[in-house]
């Protein structure tokens, strides 16, 4: 608001620009024999039409420079953009009135009561504003990235300047404002080019615990999503109570996370059970004492 005013003020109050507006009228005027109101109301028209013309050239090479650019995301483009419009219409409005005679003085202050009336009332908005600003330049996701934001995860499917849509797991649309997603930590799944899998397996103390590692790495590299640089590792992780646990982290694709988390865990099983080896699980044992 306080940046479209300061354009607004220096426009209206540029004698170059006003002598050149009602220089160009007046030629219009002598040349043509036109009434100087039908002549304000050509020029009028013909600002406007630039101005439209400007904005959609402005956006389509600031759209064509953020699809090359990674850096350079849309809700950026999207920002500049709109900053753009904005200056160039009040740049147009301020014109035309100007062309009209009409003193810009008063409206100027009004505006800037106006802007601090809205500012109180609409300081959350402001808030979201700002923070989408923020979450423009540093860019920590894009539209189609899977990401943690808090404890709410998804695909961001949308994103402008005032809030950023999600799409849960379960195709739930989840809507927050900018805000909130820069107050809380994010974690971006999709921006690297290969994510680890932590899982786990138990198994027994009585089992042969280099043929358990060895059935476990032969399983997961059978996976053609595993990658092999680097290489999967299947080692001794921690002893408990009743069972030992193998820690499992193949590396994959980050499309590829799920589908290979759920196939292991699918597989693991019965693949053990045809080794030989057993995964334990928790036992009592209660005893009776007669008196």
């Amino acid at each position: 608001m306080l940046l479209l005013e300061t354009a607004a003020a220096a426009v209206a109050e540029d004698p170059d620009i006003a002598a050149a507006v009602d220089a160009f009228a007046g030629e219009i005027e002598k040349g043509l024999h036109i009434p100087r109101f039908v002549t304000s109301i050509i020029i009028a028209a013909v600002i406007i039409i630039v101005a439209k013309i400007l904005i959609a050239i402005i956006k389509r090479m600031i759209l064509k420079l953020s699809k090359r650019s990674r850096k350079f995301t849309f809700i950026m483009a999207q920002l500049v953009w709109k900053l753009a419009a904005a200056l160039i219409w009040v740049i147009a409005i301020v014109s035309v009135l100007g062309i009209f005679g009409i003193d810009l003085t008063p409206v100027l202050a009004g505006l800037g009561i106006t802007g601090v009336v809205l500012g109180f009332a609409l300081q959350e908005s402001i808030s979201s504003l700002f923070s989408g600003v923020m979450i423009a330049i540093n860019a920590p996701f894009r539209v189609g990235d899977w990401v943690d934001i808090g404890d709410i995860s998804g695909t961001v499917v949308s994103m402008d300047l005032m809030c950023v849509t999600l799409s849960s797991g379960d195709n739930k649309k989840i809507t927050m404002n900018n805000k909130n997603v820069w107050g809380n930590t994010i974690v971006n799944y999709s921006y690297i080019d290969k994510r680890r899998l932590d899982m786990s397996v138990t198994v027994r103390y009585t089992d042969d615990l280099e043929k358990a590692k060895s059935t476990i790495r032969e399983l997961v590299t059978s996976y053609p999503e595993v990658l092999r640089d680097p290489a999967p590792l299947v080692e001794i992780g921690s002893y408990n109570d009743s069972s030992i646990s193998i820690y499992v982290r193949p590396w994959v694709m980050p499309s590829d996370y799920w589908p290979v988390y759920w196939r292991f865990n699918a597989d693991i099983l019965k693949t053990l059970n045809a080794n030989g080896i057993d995964m334990p699980f928790n036992q009592m044992d209660v005893h009776l004492i007669k008196d």
